[in-house]
């Protein structure tokens, strides 16, 4: 883990597969990649998955991010350059995969966009009440993640270990980092043109009970602003659904054709 506290890295799930494509998960404000680890083992079925990992006192902007992630991408390839690549998003991972997929949009054979958090700007109170944080003193954020946490997850559908481990995650960020990120959160923009030359299919899913953001009202917006988007909306799940029981995020590609004919599916579950 030392690493992940000097530059951003992919985290690598214990296989490795080169031959199948490559899965890039980019995650929510925390950026750990450690909140992926429940839909890991599913998605090995048919990927080779990486999860971006953020340093805790990273403090970049969105194009030094973008260009983070897309050198990490492209080292991967070196390895293994004849595969699709499939770019997941989820929360402020989806803002920046927006950023990484319209600064290359011929890298990538899908993408798939969770509860975006372009959203962010639709909720003016959140955004003003985001302006206030550097008041805010740092103690307080240790206590203030308790009481966040019926807004970001819907906790009765969730174990109690990921529980405590998403509570634990939100906990590990310094204030300096929770205020940056929600800066970049506030000036957030991707124009609907440069959206508009993603020609491959992009996913966008939803948690129809998200508490946190609109997240329902952005993928409608986005919807009819990319070229080839399809829609997905879990009614009951929160924001942070892919830590909920009954949502399997292999299960939710398949479905919608979103895995390629798999000469991959001999391969079990973990």
């Amino acid at each position: 883990m030392a690493d992940v506290e000097l530059k951003p890295c992919f985290l690598t799930p214990k296989r490795l597969q080169p031959e199948y494509p490559l899965f890039v998960y980019l995650p929510g404000m925390d950026g750990t990649g450690q909140l992926l680890r429940s839909q890991t083992a599913g998605l090995e079925i048919g990927f080779d998955v990486r999860c971006l990992a953020i340093p805790r006192q990273d403090l970049t902007t969105w194009e030094v991010l973008t260009k983070n992630v897309l050198d990490l991408i492209h080292a991967e390839l070196e390895r293994s350059c004849h595969r699709p690549v499939y770019l997941c998003g989820e929360s402020f991972g989806g803002c920046l995969a927006m950023k990484v997929a319209t600064q290359s949009p011929q890298l990538f054979k899908r993408i798939i966009l969770i509860n975006p958090a372009s959203a962010f700007k639709l909720r003016p109170w959140l955004t003003s009440l985001s302006q206030l944080t550097d008041l805010v003193p740092s103690w307080f954020y240790d206590v203030g993640a308790l009481g966040l946490l019926p807004l970001l997850a819907s906790l009765s559908r969730m174990s109690s270990s990921d529980r405590h481990e998403l509570l634990r995650t939100m906990r590990s960020l310094p204030a300096e980092t929770v205020n940056w990120r929600l800066s970049l959160l506030r000036e957030f923009q991707v124009e609907e043109e440069r959206l508009q030359q993603l020609k491959q299919q992009v996913l966008l899913i939803a948690g129809g009970s998200d508490r946190l953001l609109p997240s329902v009202t952005e993928i409608e917006r986005l919807d009819n602003i990319l070229p080839n988007p399809k829609t997905l909306i879990l009614p009951d799940s929160g924001h942070a659904c892919l830590l909920e029981e009954d949502v399997n995020l292999y299960k939710i590609l398949k479905d919608n054709q979103f895995v390629e004919t798999l000469e991959y599916s001999h391969v079990g579950l973990i």
